[in-house]
């Protein structure tokens, strides 16, 4: 298993293929089916490359099965705080341990840009990926965003570790 830097080589629509392949799976019964069965290929390919952004892949071989991207925090309300943004595994992957190898690797991508405090949004209904995060060190803030996901209200809980 390898985690490295996205590589101007490594094939956009296959990174967007494990964000798309992920949210089908974890956020079955949270989001509306119709709105995960819409989901085109490659519908995160693009963003993949934002200035600012430092995106991960986890590889197996050749294949690409999990990514995470972190930043500075893209929230007025937590300034000098980094932010893991996303973390996604193929479906077939989740469960073995190997978000416990991607997600220290994103912690420490952003300990190189200096943060020592990080944050990142869980949605509230996703208790398999708040656990995760629980067991990693980081705690909810009590803070909350209203959100709006395939014209279903959700809200997303804030989580944040500090002092790396």
């Amino acid at each position: 298993m390898e985690i490295r830097l996205l590589r101007d080589s490594d094939d956009r629509v296959a990174v967007s293929r494990i964000y798309e392949e992920s949210w089908k799976f974890a956020y079955k019964g949270i989001v509306p089916q119709a709105y995960l069965d819409s989901i085109p290929a490659g519908r995160w390919a693009g963003s993949l490359d934002r200035a600012g952004w430092d995106t991960l892949v986890m590889a197996e071989g050749k294949r690409l099965i999990g990514t995470s991207s972190v930043s500075p925090s893209r929230w007025p309300d937590w300034p000098g705080y980094g932010e893991v943004v996303s973390l996604y595994l193929l479906p077939e992957y989740m469960g073995r341990g190997l978000g416990k190898a991607l997600l220290p690797a994103a912690v420490e991508k952003l300990k190189e840009r200096g943060f020592r405090d990080i944050l990142l949004w869980v949605l509230e209904e996703n208790r398999r990926a708040r656990d995760f995060y629980e067991k990693a060190g980081f705690f909810s803030a009590g803070n909350f965003m209203e959100d709006e996901i395939g014209g279903r209200p959700l809200r997303e809980v804030l989580y944040r570790r500090n002092g790396l």
